[in-house]
């Protein structure tokens, strides 16, 4: 087994398979977490050596400390995995919806990273990289950016949960910054992947994404923590 290694959530498909890969190709042990241990096993095959299969259901907490059990020692977590539901407003959004992507984009979040501490303890460069979304920033959203069109309103549920996740990033990076971690939020940009509808056909590079998440992964000691950055290493604001 490599030396280092490193966990990735939501590896079936998307920018996560591309981080998973280019993390191996690292020489990172990747551990490619997936819910459905069939196409986990695809994604291990598609990422090469150094993949490991690792079923993690980020909604399902005693399978969580299951996946958790099974890794005694982790230099990286990148929580990838995400929902969109859909591209309504706040008023044309239903609770359940709110809830739903609440439940994978931010109590999933912190499920796995609280669960994943103690191995992350154990690393001497602990990292943790958060798939967040340059749409969650509320300057970018009122303002002209250069990912997407401002004061459109839609996709609310996505959008405001990756807000709190970006609050996370800030509070794990303020809490655990005595313990060597450097804990950042990453802005993919849109890519083709299936994510939201029409994204299949916005013809961005995933991989592209994915260097921008192994870029925070890999931090040296003086790096940042508790930043936004897109997926070119520029800052985003909050």
């Amino acid at each position: 087994m490599n030396e280092r290694t490193a966990l990735v959530t939501g590896v079936n498909k998307g920018i996560g398979k591309h981080i998973a890969r280019l993390l191996a190709a690292e020489g990172f042990t990747v551990y490619v977490g997936s819910r459905d241990p069939g196409r986990g096993q695809r994604a291990v095959e598609e990422v090469g050596a150094g993949a490991r299969p690792l079923v993690l259901d980020v909604s399902d907490p005693d399978g969580i400390a299951q996946a958790a059990a099974r890794v005694d020692r982790l230099d990286v977590l990148v929580n990838d995995a995400g929902v969109s539901l859909s591209l309504a407003p706040p008023a044309g959004t239903g609770v359940e919806e709110f809830r739903r992507t609440y439940e994978t984009n931010v109590f999933g979040v912190v499920a796995v990273t609280n669960a994943f501490l103690p191995a992350l303890r154990r690393s001497a460069h602990p990292r943790v990289v958060n798939v967040s979304s340059g749409t969650a920033s509320l300057t970018w959203s009122t303002n002209p950016n250069p990912q997407f069109t401002p004061g459109s309103g839609g996709a609310a549920a996505y959008r405001s949960s990756k807000a709190a996740l970006n609050a996370l990033t800030v509070l794990y990076a303020q809490t655990l910054a005595d313990d060597g971690f450097k804990v950042n939020a990453l802005a993919p940009g849109l890519r083709a992947t299936d994510l939201t509808p029409g994204a299949a056909a916005a013809g961005g590079d995933p991989a592209e994404a994915a260097r921008g998440a192994v870029r925070l992964a890999l931090l040296p000691d003086d790096g940042p923590t508790g930043g936004f950055f897109s997926w070119d290493g520029t800052p985003v604001p909050w």
